[in-house]
């Protein structure tokens, strides 16, 4: 063929096949989007901390960073002691000491629950009553004063028989009161626990389009956390996995799952001695829940540990090594959230975060940069690792791990392109890839 001819192209095929598949597939194509339309691209917090309801305070938030400023102070006051406690490099000591002790000075809760459950306990229903209604209107009003966690909450108890009608009362009392002071916050996250049966969900769904009704709300405005905390909920009794039907009995409103460490193990079985994030059942059952999640816009977190980081240094510095190892595992397989259980469990949890991000930021925000500009390297990357490398490098600069200057000083990208990279409309990864 000589110089500048076009290649001959032929087909075999009539254009009315394709159009056949295509009407064939349009019910599929709507399934698809109606049941994976991928993550919401928004925020994820690193970890939720939980406070009993009669404990709750105007105060809680800043109380617990300076509880863990105070933790830092006294077992670990320098960058080099914090870093030889935790096994940090020369190289990560000062930046991720510097910016754990910047988080919990302007930041030190990223989300936060006020328990009705199991931190709470049975008691008389005036007494749950009123500190409902209080819970509604100290966060109303930290919104109001900008002294809020970026997402705040309950958890009531769950929608079995002995507690159905606390937990609805006690929620309708929560969100009433919302309601009457501003509204409800953006930053609005109510946690559903003990969940067995896709049917409590469908109860929950009920429960809140019936508020929404009630005050004029747009429908599917409320979301709620599904919590793991039985076996039944990974492993349904004819085998199938209870939790994938769970997020469809939510109707798109289900925002994350939640493990439940110290319920679910015992469910199980497990002696107490052996009750932890990383043993092998709970691996199974997290495994399970990423799986039925994915692509659908539900977000998976770990639970927590048990062990406070409290008491002389030594077993303070024990604690911090469990909680911090934990933690570097979850991130390692894609848990980027986690319980709280302890003001002395927040510098750790920032520190495992930061450190995960930091270490990794160069080699991500490289290969990220030789996509962008479709550069060769030593890695042939795809639009999957793209989406994967931009998340990485957004999840770090949400939680404070990176900043948005040195980001795009590597990169070359702004946070508009990081965001176009890590969220991509269905199809565009496959059509990249071709």
């Amino acid at each position: 063929m000589g110089q500048g001819e076009q290649e001959k192209v032929a087909t075999s095929l009539a254009g009315a096949v394709g159009e056949e598949i295509s009407a064939s597939l349009a019910p599929v194509d709507a399934e698809l989007e109606r049941r994976y339309p991928g993550d919401p691209g928004t925020r994820q917090p690193v970890h939720t901390v939980y406070v009993p309801g009669d404990v709750f305070a105007a105060d809680t938030i800043r109380t617990w960073g300076d509880r863990a400023l105070a933790a830092l102070d006294e077992h670990a006051p320098d960058a080099a002691s914090f870093a030889a406690v935790l096994g940090l490099s020369d190289e990560l000591a000062e930046p991720v000491h510097a910016r754990v002790r910047a988080k919990l000075e302007h930041e030190p809760v990223e989300d936060l629950r006020v328990d009705f459950e199991d931190g709470y306990g049975p008691r008389p229903d005036a007494e749950e009553d009123e500190a409902a209604a209080r819970a509604a209107r100290l966060i109303a009003e930290a919104y109001q004063k900008g002294t809020a966690a970026p997402y705040m909450g309950i958890r009531m108890k769950c929608m079995e028989a002995p507690v159905r009608d606390r937990g609805i009362r006690t929620l309708d009392i929560f969100l009433t009161g919302l309601m009457a002071a501003d509204g409800l916050p953006e930053g609005l996250v109510l946690t559903l626990p003990k969940v067995t049966y896709a049917e409590q969900v469908t109860a929950m769904v009920r429960l809140l389009d019936a508020f929404e009704k009630a005050h004029g709300l747009a429908a599917g405005r409320i979301g709620f956390e599904i919590q793991i905390e039985t076996s039944q909920s990974i492993l349904a009794t004819d085998g199938t996995a209870t939790v994938a039907r769970m997020i469809q009995a939510a109707e798109g409103r289900a925002t994350g799952l939640h493990y439940g460490t110290f319920d679910y193990s015992a469910c199980l079985g497990i002696s107490a001695a052996y009750q932890a994030s990383d043993h092998p059942a709970a691996d199974h059952a997290k495994a399970v829940m990423q799986v039925a999640a994915a692509g659908t816009g539900v977000r998976v977190s770990d639970g927590s540990t048990n062990v406070l980081p409290v008491g002389p240094t030594a077993k303070v510095h024990d604690a911090w090594r469990l909680h911090y190892g934990l933690t570097r595992r979850a991130l390692s397989r894609a848990y980027y959230q986690g319980w709280d259980m302890h003001p002395g469990h927040i510098p750790t949890r920032y520190a495992a975060v930061f450190a995960f991000y930091r270490e990794g930021f160069q080699q991500a925000a490289a290969r990220l940069a030789r996509y962008a500009n479709r550069a060769g390297g030593d890695v042939m990357d795809e639009p999957a690792t793209a989406k994967a490398l931009s998340g990485y490098l957004l999840r770090g600069l949400d939680c404070g791990a990176l900043d948005i200057a040195e980001v795009a000083d590597a990169t070359g990208l702004t946070r508009t392109d990081l965001e176009g990279f890590a969220t991509p409309r269905r199809g565009d990864l496959t059509a990249s890839a071709t």
